[in-house]
């Protein structure tokens, strides 16, 4: 059975490294320590006091003052490596841990997990092909030395580069390594560990490079498990779960979110409030219990980009247009469904079509495989529709030769509609409001990756009312945007109210209002 030595970087709070330590070794795994040499000094005796009597903890045989950003993270977690690899002999896996993490799921799980798989757990995508990295430096991470540390001396830091790349100082990526990038929490195995220590005696030129390199922790473990170790035995993810907000910033946990961190497809989390004290205290139980089933639904990320994104569009400042092009045409009359329930708007306007031949179109600002005519590549993307939606809306126009025509919008998009609705051409609105069942609303939330199939009742319960809020946040943004012909379909109507607000939608007669309203099944789920 898999037999974990943690590598552990940490620089404060000696309690919380002591109690962390602990725990993680009191099921036979064991755990080697670096503890910043900024530190107190009284931290350090502290911890070494408390742990002296455990056979599974060891020390780095050095301690160096960390920064973030330097090479000194990496270097101190070679020598953390260096004595875990000398004092842990049994040991078959090697997991990096901050002071932070947390284990999310029992000792027995993370065991079974590891042996199911002969393969190491490191992020490591393409550093120039891929968009890990978001702003900011990218290339002069790498061509440019970097000797000093960006936070702690700013100007040394900007001024050296700028004197380095107005005199052309840039340098040569070892030709042999494929610069590679991801998260520093990696989980490897002992021979690849062993092949990384190898590795740095003997390319003393590589281990040059990355010493001057910008934030190498998130490049030289990453660089050399992929020059080190077959592709088909590394998975690019890692089993810590973490997220960040929109400003770049790690989320934190807190007590109430245990449910949610036992879901999550991972071994551990961070970053854990040093407040949540009792999440410490029911995941440290955890990770000693044997007997423990987990139910995982991984949708944590999906969740969090949700419920931080409500206050986001629309309530702190509106989405910007992209564009703002001509008019529509003031002789046209765009129709617009507006409905949550997509399956209704479609059924609804099939049966226009049928009764009506006007042009309709379901949802192509929303679902990217809606049918559409091929117009030149304007179409091609829901990114391309958005951008130059009233170019596409002239176009279609255009290709279906008729001045009247109908699209399906969700009550989401309120930036498109104040756009189409303040254009010269006719525009009406028809929103269809549907009622919603707790089931229904548990099946959306599965849909759009809010919850999954292993979701606790209790995170499902949490997150109803929250959708339902959203829901109806949406609707009344629309009603508050107080839009010129905007008519109102409710699910409780009956055909007589539902037939007049047909007919006023569409301009049609009562006859053909009437067979639209009478649809069979029109709010079935």
């Amino acid at each position: 059975m898999a037999k974990i030595a943690f590598i552990l970087l940490c620089h404060k709070d000696p309690d919380a490294i002591i109690g962390q330590a602990r725990m993680l070794t009191a099921v036979g795994d064991c755990m080697s320590i670096h503890f910043d040499a900024r530190a107190k000094p009284e931290h350090y005796r502290k911890i070494r006091e408390a742990l002296a009597d455990n056979p599974n903890v060891t020390f780095a045989r050095k301690r160096i003052k960390c920064g973030w950003g330097e090479w000194s993270l990496v270097q101190a977690t070679l020598y953390a490596i260096e004595a875990a690899v000398d004092a842990f002999p049994r040991a078959t896996h090697f997991y990096m841990l901050s002071g932070d993490c947390a284990a999310i799921k029992s000792a027995r799980f993370a065991h079974e997990f590891l042996d199911r798989h002969d393969v190491d757990y490191i992020e490591s995508f393409d550093y120039f092909a891929s968009d890990w990295i978001k702003t900011g430096m990218k290339e002069e991470r790498l061509i440019y030395r970097h000797f000093f540390n960006e936070r702690q001396r700013k100007w040394l830091f900007y001024t050296s580069f700028q004197i380095q790349k107005r005199l052309h100082l840039t340098r040569q990526i070892p030709a042999d390594l494929q610069i590679q990038i991801g998260s520093q929490w990696w989980c490897l195995r002992r021979r690849t560990i062993e092949w990384i220590l190898d590795f740095t005696r003997r390319r003393r030129d590589v281990m040059r490079f990355f010493r001057t390199t910008w934030i190498p922790d998130e490049t030289f473990f990453q660089t050399l498990v992929r020059h080190l170790v077959p592709e088909s035995e590394i998975r690019t993810r890692t089993l810590t779960f973490l997220m960040f907000t929109d400003y770049g910033m790690p989320v934190t946990f807190y007590n109430d979110h245990y449910d949610l961190l036992l879901s999550q497809d991972a071994l551990f989390a961070r970053k854990i409030s040093p407040e949540a004290t009792e999440l410490k205290t029911r995941l440290g139980a955890l990770y000693a219990d044997n007997t423990a089933r987990f139910n995982i639904s991984d949708e944590g990320r999906s969740l969090f980009k949700f419920l931080s994104g409500r206050g986001r569009i629309g309530r702190r400042f509106a989405l910007r247009f992209w564009e703002t092009e001509s008019s529509l045409g003031r002789e046209r009359e765009l129709m617009i469904v507006i409905c949550k329930k997509w399956h209704v708007a479609k059924r609804l306007i099939q049966r226009i079509r049928q009764v009506t031949n006007v042009p309709a179109i379901e949802y192509l600002f929303n679902e990217e495989n809606t049918e559409l005519p091929d117009l030149g590549g304007i179409q091609a993307s829901l990114e391309k529709r958005t951008r130059h939606r009233r170019a596409l809306m002239r176009m279609l126009f255009d290709y279906f030769e008729s001045d009247r025509l109908i699209i399906c919008m969700d009550p989401g998009s309120i930036d498109l509609l104040h756009d189409f609705c303040g254009d010269r051409a006719v525009t009406r609105l028809l929103e269809i409001q549907c009622e919603f069942t707790d089931e229904y609303l548990v099946g959306h939330a599965k849909r759009v990756g809010l919850a999954g199939d292993q979701t606790p009742k209790e995170t499902l319960e949490r997150l109803l009312p929250t959708i339902r809020g959203d829901i109806n946040f949406e609707s009344d943004r629309i009603r508050d945007a107080e839009f010129e012909n905007h008519m109102i379909l409710k699910q409780s109507s009956g055909v007589e109210e539902s037939t007049g607000q047909i007919a006023q939608f569409l301009d049609i007669g009562r006859d053909k209002a009437i067979e639209i309203a009478q649809t069979d099944h029109l709010y079935a789920d």
